[in-house]
């Protein structure tokens, strides 16, 4: 079988594309890459969209723990502190066997059965609880740099006489992303590797259709040679870190644009070594 046919028959695999059976024997470096960035697209998909929708739940939360108001402050400090005090491997089997518990048969509601056998699979229920994690740590970048906002911004904006909302989208908030990007940029890069969690969880893969550490993993015990597809994982998850340092990179310099050439603080990218 040519490269270009192993590429055909599992490039889509993960998603339920192509060759339903994987291979038995007589493994090719050229198999062990497709079927490993076959999974990858899991990896994206869990990443991009817990890291889109904690965006914005993120803010909420930083502005919320910045209010003067103890109905929204302590709420947003318990949940900060609730997901950043627990490790994510137990989130993610703590959050399957509790989805286990709902009723099969569905909650009736209005006459309508609403159905919660979905919620169990790693599509959803894993990324539900990615998207609650990253939302916390992003949270507390963001109310970090929320309180170092310049006291001057505010004053200049009062002087304008903006008030409430058009202080807030005007001002606070790209001077809070501004200040927080970096640190956030390091949050994104995390979330994707912690992806890689989605597979030891208690969600199973459904048809054997997994993300790339389970294909790494079934090279790695079928062979007997971890020293081939774990680095080939890891090679597809350092073009990934490459790429959302680029793409973070180009957000960044326009979140920066304003500010003088050489006043510009210099984007650098630092790894997380103890989270």
């Amino acid at each position: 079988m040519s490269c270009i046919q192993t590429i055909a028959d599992y490039g889509l695999r993960s998603i339920g594309i192509g060759e339903r059976l994987l291979p038995r024997s007589d493994f090719t470096m050229c198999q062990q890459f497709t079927l490993i960035g076959s999974g990858m697209i899991w990896n994206l998909y869990f990443g991009i969209l817990a890291l889109l929708a904690g965006f914005f739940l993120a803010t909420t939360l930083a502005v919320a723990k910045n209010s003067d108001r103890a109905i929204f402050r302590k709420p947003a400090e318990w949940f900060i502190f609730l997901f950043r005090g627990s490790p994510l491997f137990i989130q993610f089997f703590l959050a399957y066997e509790a989805f286990a518990m709902l009723p099969r048969a569905g909650f009736p509601i209005l006459g309508i059965t609403v159905a919660t056998d979905w919620i169990t699979r790693a599509w959803a229920g894993a990324l539900i609880v990615l998207f609650f994690n990253t939302s916390a740590y992003a949270a507390e970048i963001f109310y970090g740099a929320l309180r170092s906002v310049p006291k001057g911004d505010m004053e200049a904006a009062d002087a304008y006489g903006m008030t409430g909302w058009t202080k807030f989208r005007r001002v606070t908030w790209p001077t809070m992303l501004r200040l927080g990007w970096p640190s956030y940029t390091n949050e994104a890069i995390f979330l994707f590797h912690a992806t890689t969690l989605v597979f030891f969880s208690g969600f199973p893969a459904f048809r054997q259709e997994g993300d790339a550490l389970y294909y790494a993993k079934y090279f790695a015990d079928k062979t007997f040679n971890p020293f081939i597809p774990y680095p080939i994982a890891a090679f597809y998850f350092i073009l990934l870190t490459l790429c959302v340092i680029a793409v973070f990179g180009v957000i960044n310099r326009r979140l920066n644009r304003h500010l003088p050439q050489e006043s510009r603080e210099r984007f650098r990218f630092r790894p997380q070594i103890i989270r």
